[in-house]
């Protein structure tokens, strides 16, 4: 399996644990977001269409989207799960990790956030504002989810899950934002956990082959 992945997307450090939690052995295949690299022909045309990362190719078959990839994968190599069978459980686990995808991610990934600087010439100040303003809207979504349904040592239950695979990527990012994180010590006892972990320490942006200070 090949991973189109840049070091810092959470979106592909999604990816990343989730291959890893599963034991699945990929190469990856650095995607430069910031030179727009994920924008060039070659990618858009062959490997993945809506123009982001990440991306798998497994044989002949092409998948972009992480919450796409997440599914296949669990659809695929079943016998690790990030999504439980049990119908409510199922629910919660996706509960929260749409939350983190669709609520928080999409407002403030790097094109967002370029165009709020560009097009829109709001200053790094302005910018900084905007991201910040939306992690607390959403993590304050998130700690109230771990604090009435949360159980275990991880969001729900024992075993990482989709809800940790989203929840870890987006702590991660947060932080190097210098985002406070202080209000949410449910989430935060997740991610301490996490570092820790085989799989989520080998996902990690410092331990990619295309990771730049």
């Amino acid at each position: 399996m090949q991973l189109y992945s840049f070091f810092n997307s959470s979106t592909s450090y999604r990816i990343r644990i989730a291959l890893a939690l599963k034991g699945i052995a990929f190469d990856t295949i650095p995607v430069n977001i910031r030179v727009g690299e994920h924008r060039a022909a070659p990618y858009v045309d062959e490997v993945n269409a809506s123009a982001t990362v990440p991306a798998i190719v497994d044989g002949d078959f092409t998948l972009g989207q992480s919450l796409a990839i997440a599914d296949y994968l669990d659809a695929k190599y079943p016998e690790t799960r990030l999504v439980p069978q049990d119908i409510e459980a199922r629910a919660r686990v996706l509960e929260l990790a749409m939350l983190i995808s669709c609520d928080i991610h999409p407002v403030n990934n790097l094109r967002i956030l370029k165009y709020l600087q560009g097009p829109l010439g709001l200053s790094a100040e302005q910018k900084d504002t905007w991201y910040r303003h939306w992690v607390a809207e959403g993590m304050a979504g998130v700690e109230r989810l771990l604090d009435r349904y949360g159980h275990g040592e991880w969001c729900f239950g024992d075993a990482p899950t989709l809800a940790d695979v989203c929840l870890i990527p987006q702590i991660a990012n947060a932080q190097r934002m210098g985002c406070d994180l202080s209000p949410y010590p449910r989430a935060m006892a997740v991610y301490a956990r996490a570092t820790t972990h085989p799989a989520f320490v080998s996902a990690a942006p410092d331990r990619q082959p295309d990771y730049t200070a």
